[in-house]
């Protein structure tokens, strides 16, 4: 079994097709179609569901994808540990929830004095983000926290208050049975606070609308739809214009941290060191 059979079976995974693989991965189709075949035979066990449509896998294939994706993970670690540079390079992938309103600062100090890097960011919710580090699918994600997992090392960024946005200026804890709330979907760690607020109140929403961008969400808000609950410094311009108002949350909901999180197992390089330096500088400055 070689590492890229691995990435070729991945790819259909992910895609469903052996010739949506080929094209990705710029081979002929008869080579990853032999490719997935020598790995079925390796392991003994067929790996897809076959079908017209295209390929799914099977409950074997979705344990090999679980191996894959550790196996991978570690011989690319490897591969970096050989090969870094002292210079911080490479990809960087970090994700984010979408209302952190101090991160471009961060982003943009650490970009400027590490330009070999290429650093993408990944907006979501807490849930999703979790998931995706302990996936691997990310170097890190910033999330609200304290975050308890076995496998997650975190790092406190900053706390933030968190607020009641609402179009109008009166407003009363009653308020919330009237009118819709507008939130991110489930995972969201402002919700989460919110609604763990409102069940200890016995306040029970008239309805829920989700929605995945912030800007949907405070525009729903700025035009009477309903409220929500944000990060303070997320709506300081919009509540200086006129835009929304808000609302203080009693304690103990009030507050929210941000912590970076990331695998403890996984190897930390030059890069990500360098990451995690400009997080307590930047920490130091605030």
């Amino acid at each position: 079994m070689e590492i890229n059979d691995l990435k070729i079976f991945q790819m259909v995974a992910t895609l469903g097709s052996v010739s949506k693989t080929a094209a990705e991965l710029s081979y002929v189709q008869s080579n990853v179609t032999a490719r997935i075949k020598l790995l079925e035979k390796e392991l003994g066990t067929p790996l897809f569901y076959r079908n017209k449509r295209g390929m799914t896998l099977n409950t074997e294939g979705k344990r090999l994808l679980e191996y894959s994706r550790e196996i991978i993970a570690k011989f690319e670690e490897m591969q970096k540990y050989f090969h870094r540079a002292s210079e911080p390079s490479g990809v960087l992938e970090v994700g984010m929830v979408e209302t952190i309103n101090a991160l471009p600062r961060l982003l943009s100090s650490y970009c400027s004095q590490y330009p070999h890097v290429d650093l993408s960011l990944k907006a979501g919710v807490t849930e999703h983000l979790l998931q995706k580090v302990l996936d691997l699918a990310l170097d890190g994600a910033f999330v609200s926290g304290p975050i308890n997992h076995p496998l997650i090392e975190q790092e406190q960024v900053f706390q933030e208050e968190l607020v009641l946005v609402t179009k109008n200026s009166s407003f009363t804890a009653s308020d919330i049975t009237g009118k819709a709330l507008l939130l991110y979907k489930k995972g969201c760690g402002y919700r989460e606070r919110l609604e763990t607020w409102m069940k200890v109140e016995g306040l029970i929403p008239k309805k829920v609308m989700e929605f995945g961008t912030f800007e949907t969400i405070i525009g729903g808000v700025a035009a009477g739809i309903g409220i929500t609950i944000l990060p303070k410094s997320a709506v300081h311009h919009l509540v200086e214009s006129g835009t929304v108002h808000i609302h203080r949350i009693p304690e103990p909901y009030h507050e929210v941290t941000t912590v970076f999180i990331r695998r403890k197992d996984s190897f930390v390089t030059n890069t990500m060191q360098a990451f995690l330096d400009e997080i307590r500088l930047q920490k130091a400055k605030a």
